[in-house]
């Protein structure tokens, strides 16, 4: 017979007290496990124990079902302190009805890539009913098989190759380490090819001639042997205004007026023609040089003209006495002339390799004001700054290849830059800070520069043989480059606002020409 004590009977009260530790869940169990369960968000789905349980859910009295099974049946416990081991009911199939537990997918623990990539890699058979729709779209995509890992929209084939030299207006740069440009930055696109291509047969092949001119009323003058055409820029329409009879005189050089129709044209022979293009009349016949004449160029009504001999003459074409002025200072053929915007000083250059700088108040038979010995071969190229009067651009044969830009009041060389060329002629932009430039020997291109930092803009390539000279459009956005491959080019390389700029010149230039015509004697 046991021996029972207090201590005993103490405890086996308690025991039978607790909780049910093996018995199924109660029906408020299952409750808090659904709650903890949508809190959750782990791919294992763990039970509340008993203890979880009521720390989630304690209700303040004992629950009506805490002593029965999911029978309705109460559960008396034995003296032996062990329950009796009931079955419990099947749980339901239904989510949220006796469930008990949840599987919510955590992204963090899914490899997406290899999901995908299985997905695709394994060939999928079509049910029959959307066999036809994908005969149809590959019909419509005009494909002979649509493979698995093709994708709606792709190219069929490759995509034609662009034209050279082409710059696509669409065409947008991502980078991921650049900041992007500001709004205010310039976004010109400079054409690379000609916008078009004259031909010019019996173009003389000699360096120190300029003979390629566009006036200010949109006619461009040039000489082509022993004629002299000229080209209407509005119209595309040809005329010849002049040609010489002798068969062994050529025409070295063109120049118009500043403003107006008059044309002055340099004779090998020495002479200097003054024609009215308007209405192809020749007005006057001016002598003096004993050589050809390779250069000309306008200050008002005085009309400077450069030779062989050296010798440079003002011509005043108002006059009959038209020699007012001889400058001797080159020793060899003169082959640039230049007037500066304010028309006082002039630049010469020749094969000597010098620059003379030459004030025109001074008159006749003066020293030049400067005398640049910079070049190490002939100065063809001058050209004056269209916003600074007193900045020269200058640049030398094969010899030197160098652009120099000098400070005409001071007498100093600003800037010097290898053009690895041989450079023939150079303009100034009066729309951007920028100037061209065209070479012969080796490259033969034109090239654009950033003023003052020099640094290229733009090369401009096609010409076969070296470029002779330069002309730009009275607007300022087309520049001309006539080359010993008997072609002229025009190249649209200085784009302008055309609400900035009115081509208003075509009125105002016929009053000032008739003016200067009825002048000429």
């Amino acid at each position: 017979m046991s021996h029972f004590s207090f201590e005993n009977v103490v405890s086996e009260l308690t025991r039978l007290d607790a909780p049910i530790q093996n018995g199924p869940m109660m029906r408020w169990q299952r409750k808090a496990l659904e709650s903890a369960g949508r809190q959750t968000s782990s791919n294992i789905a763990v039970p509340l124990s008993p203890n979880q349980a009521r720390s989630t859910k304690t209700p303040g009295k004992t629950p009506k079902s805490a002593g029965k099974l999911s029978s309705g049946k109460k559960v008396t416990p034995g003296k032996s302190g062990k329950k009796d081991k009931v079955p419990a009911k099947t749980p339901s199939k239904t989510p949220g009805k006796g469930a008990q537990c949840r599987f919510i997918p955590n992204r963090s623990t899914t490899d997406v890539e290899l999901s995908h990539y299985a997905i695709f890699a394994e060939k999928q058979d079509l049910s029959p009913s959307k066999e036809p729709y994908q005969h149809q779209l590959t019909d419509a995509m005009n494909l002979k098989q649509v493979p698995q890992d093709a994708k709606i929209l792709c190219f069929q084939k490759q995509k034609a190759p662009t034209a050279e030299g082409h710059n696509s207006n669409l065409k947008v740069l991502y980078s991921s380490n650049k900041c992007a440009l500001p709004k205010t930055a310039s976004t010109r696109q400079i054409s690379t090819q000609p916008d078009r291509i004259l031909d010019a047969p019996e173009l003389l092949d000699d360096y120190y001639l300029n003979l390629l001119h566009w006036s200010s009323t949109n006619f461009m003058a040039v000489a082509l042997g022993n004629s002299v055409y000229i080209w209407n820029a509005s119209t595309g329409t040809i005329v010849q205004l002049m040609e010489i009879e002798e068969a062994d005189e050529y025409v070295s050089c063109v120049r118009w007026v500043k403003e107006g129709t008059c044309l002055a044209v340099g004779l090998s022979e020495g002479k200097v023609q003054l024609w009215d293009a308007g209405q192809q009349k020749l007005m006057r016949t001016m002598t003096g040089h004993s050589s050809r004449i390779g250069t000309l160029d306008w200050n008002s009504y005085i009309c400077s003209s450069g030779s062989r001999s050296g010798l440079i003459m003002h011509h005043d074409v108002r006059v009959a006495e038209h020699i007012v002025a001889n400058l001797s200072n080159h020793t060899q053929e003169v082959c640039g002339l230049s007037w500066s915007p304010d028309g006082r000083y002039l630049a010469s250059g020749g094969n000597d390799n010098l620059i003379n700088i030459w004030d025109a108040s001074l008159g006749s038979d003066v020293l030049p004001v400067h005398t640049f010995t910079h070049h190490q071969a002939a100065v063809k190229a001058l050209s004056w700054c269209p916003w600074q009067p007193h900045l020269l651009a200058s640049g030398g044969g094969t010899a030197d290849r160098h652009i120099r830009f000098w400070n005409v009041g001071t007498g100093s060389c600003l800037n010097s830059v290898d053009a690895q060329s041989q450079v023939c002629s150079i303009l100034w932009s009066t729309e951007y800070k920028e100037l061209i430039s065209g070479h012969g020997y080796s490259q033969n291109q034109l090239t654009i520069w950033k003023y003052p930092n020099m640094i290229r803009v733009a090369d401009l390539t096609g010409h076969t043989a070296r470029v002779l000279c330069l002309t730009m459009s009275p607007d300022g956005t087309t520049v001309a480059s006539a080359a010993a491959d008997e072609t002229i080019r025009l190249w649209k390389c200085f784009s302008t606002d055309k609400f900035k700029k009115q081509t208003a010149y075509k009125n105002s230039k016929e009053t000032q020409d008739f003016g200067l015509r009825s002048s000429i004697r």
